[in-house]
C-alpha cells in the first residue's frame, strides 16, 4: 500500500521537483499539497503548486495556501534564485488545478482527522504552517507517522554561513515543531547536495521524451544558471526531492539519530540547526538526520516517476 503524505512546501523549482516526483511514484498517495510563504509569497507559491499539479494530471490533489509570514520577524524571499514568479523558466498557461478554499492548516487537519492510518508530512519549505497546525490542534500529533523535512545542514548552509534558507525564513516555526515530539527526519544541505543537476542529468530529463519533462529542464536549467550566478555552482543541488525520496524508499538516504538544536538568537548564527552527531553534548538525540545519498538510484526514481507522468 502506498504511504498516505501531506506536501506542505513554497515551490520554488526543487518544491516543483518534488511534486512530479509524489505524483508520479506510486509508493506515496499525495493527499494534499499546502504552501507556505518562503521562495515567494504565499498568493505565488500556491499559484506554482497549482501549476505543478496541473502539469502532472493530479486534478484531485487538493492545493491550499497557508501562512503568508512567518511566526516572528520578516518574510525572506527566495526571488535571487526563484526568479519574481517563484518558478521563472517557463511560461505556464493559467492552471486548472483550483485553490481550495481552506486555510492550508485546516486542510492538513480534516485530512489527518478523516485518515484511517497516520499520515506523513513532507515539508520542503519553511515549516509554519505545520507549527500552527500542531499549535492549534495538538491531538493531530497522533495522526502524523513522520515529519519529513528538507531544512538544515550538518555543517555550511546556504543563506547565512551556517543557516540554510528553509530553517532561517522560519527559526522559531522549526524549534516548535521540533519541540512537539512527533518523529522528524532532516534531509539537510549535506545529503541534498549529493543530487547534483549535472548536463549529463538534464540530458537524461530530456530523453524522457514528454511535455513534463521538456518543461522540467527548462526550469531546473534556469535554476542552475542563477545557481552558478550566485555560488559559482552550475550544477545546482536538487534539494527538495530527496525528503520524498526517503518516504518512497528509506534505502535510498541513509539517516542517524542524533540531537538537533535550532539556533533562535546568535547574532550571526540565527537559524542555524545545531546537529550533534558525535554526541559531544551528551544530550539524547530527537531526530534522524540524513547523511548519504544513494544517488544514481535517486536519478533513476525521479526519471522512472517523470517518464510515468506521461
Amino acid at each position: 500500500m502506498p504511504t498516505p503524505i501531506i506536501l506542505d512546501c513554497d515551490p520554488g523549482h526543487d518544491d516543483a521537483m518534488a511534486i512530479l516526483l509524489a505524483v508520479g511514484d506510486p509508493r506515496v498517495e499525495l493527499k494534499a499539497v499546502t504552501t507556505s510563504a518562503g521562495n515567494q509569497t504565499v498568493a505565488k507559491t500556491a499559484l506554482n503548486a497549482r501549476r505543478m499539479c496541473a502539469l502532472a494530471k493530479a486534478f484531485d490533489v487538493p492545493v491550499a495556501a497557508g501562512y503568508p509570514k512567518p511566526l516572528t520577524g520578516m518574510l525572506l524571499i527566495g526571488d535571487d534564485v526563484h526568479g519574481e514568479t517563484g518558478l521563472d523558466g517557463w511560461d505556464f498557461p493559467e492552471p486548472e488545478v483550483p485553490l481550495h478554499s481552506a486555510h492550508a492548516v485546516d486542510l492538513i487537519h480534516g485530512i489527518l482527522a478523516d485518515s484511517p492510518e497516520p499520515v506523513t508530512l513532507v515539508v520542503t519549505g519553511p515549516q509554519t504552517n505545520i507549527a500552527g497546525l500542531l499549535a492549534l490542534h495538538p491531538e493531530d500529533k497522533a495522526k502524523i507517522k513522520e515529519i519529513v523535512c528538507m531544512g538544515g545542514a550538518t555543517h555550511r548552509g546556504n543563506t547565512l554561513p551556517y543557516s540554510e534558507y528553509n530553517i532561517l525564513v522560519d527559526p522559531e516555526a522549526a524549534h516548535e515543531v521540533l519541540a512537539t515530539g512527533v518523529p522528524l527526519t532532516y534531509c539537510g544541505l549535506n545529503v541534498t547536495h549529493q543530487a547534483p543537476v549535472t548536463r549529463e542529468v538534464l540530458d537524461r530529463i530530456l530523453d524522457v521524451g514528454t511535455h513534463i519533462s521538456e518543461v522540467s529542464a527548462a526550469l531546473l536549467a534556469f535554476r542552475s544558471r542563477t545557481y552558478d550566478q550566485i555560488w559559482d555552482l552550475p550544477d545546482a543541488p536538487l534539494h527538495d526531492p530527496v525528503a520524498i525520496a526517503r518516504v518512497l524508499d528509506p534505502s535510498l538516504v541513509d539517516c542517524v539519530e542524533a540531537p538537533v538544536s535550532i539556533e533562535l538568537r546568535g547574532e550571526f548564527t540565527r537559524g542555524a540547526t545545531v546537529i550533534d552527531l558525535y554526541g559531544v553534548t551528551g544530550r539524547a538525540p530527537n531526530a534522524l538526520v540524513a547523511t548519504h545519498l544513494d544517488t544514481e538510484r535517486f536519478w533513476d526514481v525521479f526519471l522512472k516517476a517523470l517518464a510515468a507522468l506521461g
